[in-house]
């Protein structure tokens, strides 16, 4: 079973990132024949600058290496490394239905919150699909949001193989992890780096802190109950801690006399613990480029010889092998 996921550098990964892809990618390394990569192709319609998108694909590779991406189980590598992936995308292009492409929500959502509408964003899920079929991937991990996407390329590679050859390309199925499906950020919405409302993974103690102080809660006052529905704080809390710990936070919501700045801090302080041993892993990579850029090499060399492989493949069932 091979197994594919990439995570984009738009912005530093956050923990709906890690909780949604990451972890799930982490534990996928044990089953089966893992594909991993950093998506700075996609990350180009939302990052203009040359070397703001350069610094975000080095700390999205320290970032998943950090979290547990691990090298010697998987193969690892920046998307852009791998030029075959434009090929298979223009010929996924030419036979992408328009009306496909039009009812992705993902497209019309981002639209509605002010980016600008471009070809690579309108396209986005026809590249997607070439990342996962150009490497016969069976089993994809993705956040709620992505399924979407993922159904696309399962349309184009079913219609790739009914118009040229049978079996022709490898059919995907989703693996979403349900109870971290959505995360929600800061402000109640997805968590997500197109609406600034993450929390990094990595980053500045006191910086980190005063963003989940700014989490959003209702107007209940200390001494009130608070409600336990649609609590941002124990939405969070269930990622980070202990089933008994849950349950205790959950009764003293209940019970009143604790102000939402207590259950800030416990949250805080559970996020915190939780991700210790990667700040330090990362500390140590990012101390030696040379070992980064080693990794991503032996990478970037397995998944082009896969990549090869399957384009041949595709080439010629489409006529453009013709010498």
């Amino acid at each position: 079973m091979r197994i594919l996921t990439g995570f984009q550098p738009s912005g530093k990964l956050h923990i709906g990132n890690y909780f949604g892809a990451v972890k799930p990618a982490v534990e996928l390394q044990e089953e089966g024949d893992a594909f991993y990569f950093v998506a700075n192709y996609h990350a180009m319609t939302s990052v203009g600058k040359a070397a703001e998108l350069k610094d975000l694909t080095r700390e999205c590779a320290l970032d998943a290496l950090a979290c547990g991406i691990n090298p010697e189980k998987s193969t690892f590598f920046i998307q852009n490394a791998i030029p075959e992936v434009h090929e298979l995308a223009w010929i996924l292009s030419t036979i992408c239905p328009m009306g496909l492409l039009e009812r992705c929500h993902s497209y019309k959502d981002k639209v509605a919150k002010g980016i600008a509408a471009n070809h690579g964003l309108f396209a986005y899920p026809a590249l997607m699909a070439a990342d996962i079929l150009l490497y016969d991937a069976n089993l994809v991990p993705v956040g709620k949001d992505q399924k979407q996407h993922l159904e696309v390329t399962r349309d184009l590679a079913q219609k790739i193989n009914d118009k040229f050859e049978d079996n022709l390309l490898v059919l995907p199925e989703p693996k979403i992890q349900e109870s971290a499906a959505v995360v929600p950020g800061i402000d109640g919405q997805k968590m997500s780096k197109s609406y600034g409302n993450t929390i990094p993974l990595f980053g500045p103690e006191k910086k980190q802190r005063k963003l989940f102080m700014k989490i959003l809660t209702d107007s209940a006052g200390v001494e009130d109950p608070k409600s336990t529905e649609n609590s941002i704080i124990l939405d969070l809390y269930r990622l980070l801690a202990s089933e008994s710990e849950v349950e205790a936070m959950m009764a003293e919501f209940k019970a009143g006399g604790v102000g939402y700045g207590h259950f800030k801090q416990q949250l805080w302080e559970a996020y915190w613990d939780t991700f210790a041993p990667f700040r330090e892993k990362r500390e140590a990579l990012e101390s030696s480029s040379d070992d980064l850029e080693a990794i991503l090499k032996i990478g970037e060399n397995k998944a082009r010889e896969v990549a090869a492989k399957t384009l041949s493949r595709v080439r010629t069932a489409v006529g453009l092998n013709w010498i």
